[in-house]
């Protein structure tokens, strides 16, 4: 018995022994992975060799494990995007690992609408941005952080007025009436270009653009104009984080247009003979008193965490921007969360966003000036004298009533009302059930809705002649936009051998509704209440058109579906089909067909390319898709309309009139663009080189255009149909070059540039019988549509030189003896288009350990602007009533009754538009702190180009106006500093 306890407590000795041993040999081995920026990467896979073990490292960034011995152990690690990395680690010595982006990133997954796809698999012209890679510095837009990043997507700032957003074309002019705005998808969730003002800078993933219809077809009557899909960001399970992200700038103006001070006017002043009477004797700056030193300010906290089979992000943020012109201001608070819950063994994933926007502009006023110069209000310094003083001895503003509607811009910029509010709310819900293997089914649904109001007060001190005569005006709009979307889609998913095949099927329905009113009031005893009580206005100063209301509502029904197919994972195709039906079409062609194919080529993966060395990646890619247009179109555009028409008197009492007020059009139809793209993706030297060379020609056919038609048959003179067409052609260009690429160290070169060729293939044809020979349509001043010739063509007469009255002189070109002014003058001549020919970007960036540099240059050529301006402020026959530039002074011109090309100038420049310096502070010592990185930005630094206005990036959107400058906002050069802290 004794033997057996002896034994039994042996065992448990020698066993506690083992235990201790073991314990003692346990060593704990810790480190911290972060990316090229040195910011903390979570979810990194980390395996270690000798013991098999697999960990990933937390929100953080860092990681953890224990093992027997001290080491040394080796570490295989790997991210998405990033090159795998092996490294070697000691207990209880830890270590920091820099990884190096992929210049292939061959397993970067692309967002493309209705799914997801490798960037390796993609068939399409897609351009894809992350975070890392968007623009910083003080951002009130996204489109900001865009801009010179992908080929072929031209955005344009024109000025810096808060509030205001840039423009975007892809791939040129895809229409004239029809809207030429890519759509907008946030995580789903589709909408107009002003859903971007919801989307918190900090907060974005990813970028997506679909520029061919290979990849836009998908989105049928939405994609013409190509489309850009933004994902936010998400927190992964694990552990909870808590981020915040400041920035904050000052924004200044650089050197404007050369006016006459008021030494310079006088003179110039008595050598034409300008009265004493016209000289006040002040010396003002008008263009100072109007500016300042801008303001911009952004803040965002973001949060979140996650445990098993949920995780949620939420963030809270404020973009304050106190603009250049006094008075005006952008205030955009966005509030979001993002949660993601899993079911059912993680068979049903459960996706929801909720986003809310408070939106508050003060505008400065437009619209304002003289008869013979309305324009902005900081254009209306440029033509105020400077000898005109600010205030009357009395303290009110000056006017002077020898000169017809002065103006005086001081007193608009702080007397006049200029307000906007937009209140934002847009929610989503995604469902999707793992029916089988392979086998999935979805739904999603969205509601987005807008309730906006702006509010404007012109009071009689403004100056402005028609407030005076009114003795004040208010007016209020209200607007409420309602838009709600769902769909059901079936994914098939399966791997058989060789092949790969992922399909999807989807139904999809849209519901938009719009309703508003606008009310206006004239003639108040005083200011105090502005818009806000307009019956204290004179009702007897009521006009038509001082009161109305609309309601209306559109709606679309979608089939579609589209099909992934590869073969050995070399070969690719992707086909896609869309049936659209709209409503605001007419009822004979209310449907739409929107198919699209694409196939790829992996050449690298055939086996006579393995042994070479040159070709680290290479496809050829080729598609063809046809898209829709519905933009631009009002919901009942096909339809007869009548309006009011005054009022008769019959028999002594009131009749109201109405009178057709738009014909109808039974076969307004789609408008659709046809495209072809032809494409070449490609790495070099081990990835250290790669890019993209992309080709295309697209077309549109059944253009939307407003034309003239007789009356009768029509009852109204105009209408909107389907009848010419527009040609589009192009090559992109975008590489990449990492010259350095070492773990501590990265240099890469980087641009894209682009060629664009448009033209107007057709303008004339017939509707319901009636011919219609339309040419020559006036498109901005001596810009016209010619068939055959670019959008926006300059026709215009050609400058000569002055005569003996210092008048101005233009060429005869047919030498009749007679200067044609007429659109289709054989006295005007071709002078070029109001759209470039050409944009470009250099956006090379460095990292050493800790300390990161990037910039962007970019620029745009082969445009002419008409610099409006220039004669508005070079005539001395008005130098009495207002001021010219010093360079009217050689010019010498006294009158002209020509619009020639003396001004019209060169449009292209080259701009320095951002410049960062960041760095990432150690962060090991800080208890609570993960990662801490400053930075400095500077924005729009330098511009190069030989215009001679504010600035030549102006609106070329191919609308109506486009190529011309009759004065914008100053653009801001800003200088920021930036601080993004991750707590733990």
């Amino acid at each position: 018995m004794k033997q057996a306890y002896l034994y039994k407590y042996g065992l448990a000795i020698l066993a506690l022994l083992f235990s201790i041993n073991v314990f003692a040999q346990s060593n704990t081995f810790k480190g911290k992975i972060v990316d090229e920026r040195n910011l903390p990467l979570p979810g990194v896979s980390i395996k270690v060799k000798e013991t098999n073990q697999g960990i990933t490292t937390g929100n953080d960034g860092n990681f953890q494990f224990t093992s027997a011995g001290k080491g040394p152990l080796t570490l295989t690690i790997s991210y998405v995007g990033y090159d795998p990395i092996e490294k070697t680690i000691l207990a209880d010595l830890a270590i920091t690992v820099a990884l190096v982006p992929n210049a292939k990133s061959l397993s970067e997954v692309v967002v493309v609408g209705y799914g997801t796809v490798k960037k390796s698999d993609l068939t399409g012209a897609v351009s894809t941005i992350s975070s890392k890679d968007l623009n910083p510095g003080s951002i009130t837009n996204p489109l900001q952080q865009l801009t010179g990043k992908a080929a072929g997507v031209n955005i344009s700032q024109t000025g810096s007025e808060p509030g205001t957003s840039p423009s975007v074309r892809i791939r040129g002019i895809t229409s004239l009436i029809g809207g030429n705005d890519p759509l907008v998808v946030i995580d789903g969730v589709q909408g107009n270009m002003d859903l971007l003002t919801q989307v918190p800078p900090s907060e974005i993933e990813s970028v997506d653009v679909l520029k061919d219809a290979s990849a836009t077809a998908i989105y049928g009557s939405r994609g013409a104009p190509g489309v850009i899909i933004i994902t936010t960001k998400k927190n992964r399970a694990g552990k909870s984080s808590v981020e915040y992200t400041a920035n904050a700038s000052v924004d200044v103006l650089p050197k404007g247009i050369k006016l006459l001070d008021a030494d310079q006017w006088w003179q110039q002043a008595q050598l034409y003979s300008v009265p004493a009477s016209a000289n006040h004797g002040s010396s003002t700056d008008w263009y100072n008193l109007l500016t300042q030193t801008g303001v911009t300010q952004n803040h965002t906290i973001a949060f979140g965490g996650g445990a098993n089979s949920f995780n949620y992000r939420a963030s809270l943020s404020a973009i304050l921007q106190t603009g250049s012109v006094i008075k005006s201001n952008y205030k955009n608070y966005i509030g979001r969360i993002q949660a993601t819950q899993k079911a059912f063994d993680d068979k049903l994933t459960l996706t929801m966003n909720l986003n809310n926007g408070i939106n508050n502009t003060n505008y400065s006023p437009t619209g304002v000036g003289r008869e013979s110069f309305r324009s902005n209000l900081i254009s209306n310094t440029y033509v105020t004298r400077p000898t005109d003083p600010v205030y009357n001895t009395d303290g009110s503003y000056y006017s002077d009533p020898n000169v017809f509607q002065y103006v005086n811009p001081y007193a608009v910029a702080n007397t006049v009302v200029n307000e906007n509010h937009i209140n934002s709310l847009f929610g989503s819900l995604r469902a999707d059930l793992q029916l089988y293997k392979g086998l999935s089914l979805g739904w999603f649904g969205s509601w987005r809705k807008v309730d906006g109001n702006s509010g404007y007060y012109l009071p009689a001190s403004s100056t402005v002649s028609s407030a005076i005569d009114n003795q004040g005006i208010a007016n209020i709009n209200n607007y409420h936009n309602d838009e709600k979307l769902m769909d059901i889609s079936l994914n098939y998913k399966v791997n058989f051998g060789d092949h790969n095949l992922d399909a999807v099927a989807v139904y999809e329905t849209q519901g938009q509704t719009y309703n508003g009113n606008f009310a206006q009031a004239k003639g108040f005893i005083n200011d105090i209440a502005t818009y806000n009580a307009l019956q204290l206005g004179d009702l007897s100063k009521v006009t038509p058109g001082d009161m109305s209301s609309y309601k209306n509502d559109r709606n679309l029904v979608s089939f579609l579906g589209r099909v992934n197919y590869s073969y050995k994972n070399r070969y690719l195709i992707t086909a896609s089909y869309r049936r659209d039906g709209s409503s605001v079409f007419g009822v004979n062609h209310k449907w739409g067909d929107f198919p699209s194919a694409s196939i790829a080529w992996k050449i690298d993966e055939e086996s006579f390319m393995k042994d070479q060395k040159i070709f680290t990646s290479l496809k050829l890619r080729g598609g063809f898709g046809i898209t829709g247009n519905q933009q631009g179109l009002s919901p009942q555009g096909s339809l007869q309309l009548v309006g009011y028409s005054g009022v008769t008197y019959f028999g002594g009492a009131p009749i109201t009139n109405f009178v057709v007020s738009q014909n109808a059009n039974p076969d307004l139809r789609w408008e659709t663009r046809k495209q072809t793209n032809i494409g070449l993706d490609f790495g070099l030297l081990g990835g250290r080189i790669s890019g993209t060379i992309d080709a295309f020609t697209a077309t549109t056919d059944n253009l939307l255009f407003g034309y003239t038609v007789p009356q009768p048959p029509f009852p109204y003179p105009n209408i909107t149909a389907n009848v010419g067409s527009l040609e589009n052609k192009g090559l992109e260009l975008t590489l990449s070059y990492d010259v350095i690429k070492t773990e501590n160290t990265v240099l890469t070169l980087a641009g894209n540039g682009s060629l664009l060729k448009n033209k107007v293939l057709s303008l004339s044809g017939s509707i319901a019988g009636v011919p219609l020979n339309t040419n020559y349509v006036s498109w901005g001043i001596n810009s016209y549509l010619i068939e055959g010739m670019p959008i926006g063509t300059f026709n215009i007469l050609q400058h000569k030189g002055k005569d003996a009255a210092n008048a101005e002189t233009v060429v005869d070109q047919n030498g009749d003896g007679i200067i044609d002014q007429g659109n289709q003058s054989p006295d005007r001549v071709i002078a070029g288009s109001a759209i470039p020919k050409y944009t470009y970007a250099f956006t090379p960036s460095f990292r050493y350990k800790n300390f990161d540099a990037s910039m962007v240059w970019r620029g745009s050529g082969g445009n002419k602007i008409y610099n409006t301006l220039r004669p508005s402020l070079s005539y001395f026959e008005s130098l009495g009533k207002s001021n010219v530039l010093e360079s009217a002074i050689p010019l010498g011109l006294y009158t002209s009754q020509y619009s020639s090309d003396l001004w019209l100038e060169n449009g292209a420049y080259l701009r320095w538009e951002n410049l960062s310096f960041g760095y990432t502070v150690k962060t090991e010592k800080i208890k609570y702190v993960s990662s801490l990185r400053l930075s400095l930005t500077g924005s729009n630094l330098l511009l190069i180009t030989k215009y001679t206005g504010i600035d030549p990036e102006l609106n070329v959107s191919g609308g109506s106006g486009s190529g011309s400058d009759g004065g914008i906002y100053p653009r801001t050069r800003t200088f920021s500093l930036g601080l993004n802290v991750v707590f733990k």
